[in-house]
Order: C-alpha cells, then structure tokens, then sequence
C-alpha cells in the first residue's frame, strides 16, 4: 500500500521514477522496487519523497504504518508455517533448499537472479534465508527430510570454492539426528518427482500441507485429493533415493572430488 500510494503521488506530479530517484539518493531500479513493495523505502526516503511530491505528510503517515518483513509477500504465510511446523519434507531439482545452504552458496543463487538485484538486497535476502535454518536446532527439533537431485551436488554456484564450502556444510546439518538427507542417482530408470520440487509440511496443529514453488512465487495445496497425491509422490521418492548412509557417502565422494 505505501508503494501504491507513492506511485499515485508520483504519477501526479507528473514526475518519472527516474526523476524521483534523483531526489531522494535511489537508483530508478530501486524506486521501482519500493512502488512495487519489494523492498522497504531507507535513510530519509519518505521525507524527502514526500516534501518532493508534494504528498502533505500522507506519505509520512502511511511510512508510519509501514511493517516490513524479511521475505517477498507471497512467501509470508509458508515462512510462518515453516517456523512452526512439526515436519518438513523437500525434494529439490535445481538447487540445494534453503534450509541446508551455506551462506556462500545462498549468496551466489540470490547474484545470479534476474533481474538483478541491487547488492543491499541480495545482503537482506542472504540474512532471511540464513535466519530460517534456525527451525532445524528449534525444541522441540521438527523432523526434517530432504530429497536432492544428484546432479544439484555438481552444479558449481558461486564456483568451485563454494561448491565445495556448501557440501561440507550439507554432511553436517545432515548428521543432525532430527535431519535426513537423500540423493536420488542420476541413473535412475523410475522416477516420481517428474513433476517439480514440492514442500510437505506438518503443522503445529498436526494437519498436513504441501507448497509449490515457481517462477513467479508459490502456492499452497491444502485440498484431497492432491494433497494426498504428493504425499504419496515423496514417500515413493524417498524409496527410490538412496538411504541417508549412502547419501552421505556420496557427498563425500563428490565434494572429496572438487
């Protein structure tokens, strides 16, 4: 709503995004981003945005009544979920999850988005996603399964040097005793997952829910009987994926390699 509010002042005066940055000290791209809600307005922002526009103080009401979370809208309720979940369970395709990256390879993921962030960002992104891990020491500890593609061990992001700091921070989150990690081989002939990555939750509540994740943000299945289908998806592909033992020797094994 203040982003809505600051474009309709804008867009008033007459004055480009462009132009407004400028005044206030921004990039065009990062005026964008606060008219969008994607990032918070910082420093003296709203002041000056607001004597500039011509706004009367209702952009330093509105900035009043500004809360600022450390994720993207559309991930708020699965972060809060997440917090508070008694079971979580991740089959990755591309990249290592969230909950098992290394500062290093969560900065490179983050870098390599387009478009592309401004650095301040990428900085607030690497600190949300890091915050988040705190769930796996949490007591009572969740239990927490995660299945990963082989081919996401390899895949060199941030280069070698950060490939090899994520994997020997993913054998040590996975010798937590409330932590699983799996690796389905890439010579595989049945597969399960062709369909994506999924997220399965257990709620504090005790009831079951799956989040899909995208391009353009996520969505929730909470409905039969789709949800029971991707429970059923993650149990055959824990099946096919090799055990925990074997998956850690692996990693080993690649990461010895690098």
């Amino acid at each position: 709503m203040f982003g809505a509010l600051l474009r309709f002042f804008r867009e008033q005066t007459g004055m480009t995004q462009e132009a407004l940055a400028k005044y206030v000290g921004y990039s065009k791209s990062q005026v964008a981003m606060v008219e969008r809600g994607e990032r918070p307005p910082k420093g003296r922002f709203v002041e000056v945005a607001d004597e500039t526009l011509s706004a009367q103080g209702a952009l330093l009401a509105a900035a009043r009544k500004l809360k600022v979370s450390r994720f993207p809208s559309w991930f708020e309720d699965y972060a809060a979920l997440e917090a508070q979940a008694v079971g979580i369970y991740m089959y990755a395709t591309h990249v290592i999850p969230g909950l098992l990256q290394s500062e290093s390879y969560a900065r490179a993921i983050f870098s390599s988005h387009v478009p592309a962030p401004e650095d301040d960002e990428i900085e607030a992104r690497v600190a949300a996603r890091l915050g988040r891990q705190q769930v796996l020491g949490r007591r009572p500890a969740p239990t927490v399964g995660f299945v990963l593609e082989e081919h996401v061990l390899s895949r060199p992001l941030g280069g070698s040097a950060a490939l090899k700091d994520q994997l020997a921070h993913l054998l040590d989150v996975g010798q937590r005793r409330n932590v699983q990690v799996q690796v389905i081989r890439l010579d595989r002939e049945a597969h399960a997952g062709l369909n994506g990555p999924m997220i399965l939750l257990e709620t504090a509540e005790r009831t079951q829910v799956a989040y899909v994740d995208g391009p353009s943000g996520g969505y929730f299945v909470t409905e039969q009987p789709d949800l029971g289908d991707l429970f059923a998806r993650y149990g055959i592909l824990r099946a096919q994926a090799l055990s925990p033992e074997e998956s850690m020797t692996l990693i080993e094994r690649v990461a010895h390699d690098l």
